[in-house]
């Protein structure tokens, strides 16, 4: 599969040790500092703001944390300015990559995530090498044992979904990034207990790995996502089942 199931994701921070999910509120605190310094520290009225608190929600992130990260945002609290950039590469066997990063140090995360990539294999690119093999997509994700298929389908065709996907554990309701927002709300108006939700980067077309080669992919895959900076990593290397992440 390529890329990254934002479900997956999900479960691996309700299940992470507390070094790791010590990291992940980190990453989400970021996000919450950025959204509330755009829409306001007052989720009712800042849609975006109220989405990441869910998803801190999600990983078990402390009220007091995330309250606090609201106020750096808004002013209230001292903190550090952090801005959103997009990292592009290649890793092993030509797989593209691309890199979502919030960061308040341009000249230090650069160098830190070029060093990643070459010690595995990889490199970093220039701005627009891969970021063309790549589209914006909302996925909505909704967990299989809450709901029908046909009636979360109907529900989430008539808001204005493109599709819906069945995953296994959960149902993945594609969006075109400007409705996501909308059909979102429209199902939780419907009752639709929804999981998680995010605009993501999916890969126009799959590069097949195998053997040695997805095991170093994925190598790549966890040092990135390991760095502080990096919010999410997409890519576009169709792992065999055994190496998926």
């Amino acid at each position: 599969m390529a890329g990254h199931s934002h479900w997956a994701k999900i479960k691996r921070a309700k299940g992470a040790n507390d070094a790791k999910r010590g990291k992940i509120w980190s990453k989400i605190a970021r996000k919450i500092i950025i959204a509330a310094r755009a829409g306001g520290g007052d989720p009712r009225d800042n849609l975006s703001l109220r989405y990441v608190i869910d998803e801190a929600r999600a990983a078990n992130m402390p009220r007091d944390t995330i309250e606090k990260a609201i106020a750096r945002g808004t002013g209230a609290l001292g903190g550090e300015n952090y801005e959103s950039i997009i990292y592009e590469g290649y890793g092993p066997g030509g797989v593209a990559f691309l890199i979502d990063a919030l960061t308040n140090n341009r000249a230090r995360t650069a160098p830190e995530l070029r060093k990643i990539f070459e010690i595995n294999g990889g490199n970093l690119a220039a701005s627009g090498a891969v970021a063309f093999q790549f589209t914006k997509q909302g996925i909505i994700t909704v967990k299989a044992e809450n709901v029908v298929e046909d009636e979360l389908l109907e529900k989430a065709l008539d808001a204005g979904a493109e599709d819906v996907r069945n995953e296994g554990e959960v149902f993945e309701v594609i969006t075109a990034p400007a409705a996501f927002h909308s059909v979102r709300e429209a199902l939780a108006a419907a009752g639709v207990a929804i999981e998680a939700g995010e605009i993501v980067s999916v890969p126009t077309s799959t590069v097949p790995v195998q053997d040695d080669v997805a095991q170093r992919v994925v190598r790549l895959i966890d040092a990135l996502e390991d760095h502080d900076d990096v919010q999410n990593v997409y890519h576009n290397a169709e792992l065999p089942q055994s190496v998926e992440v």
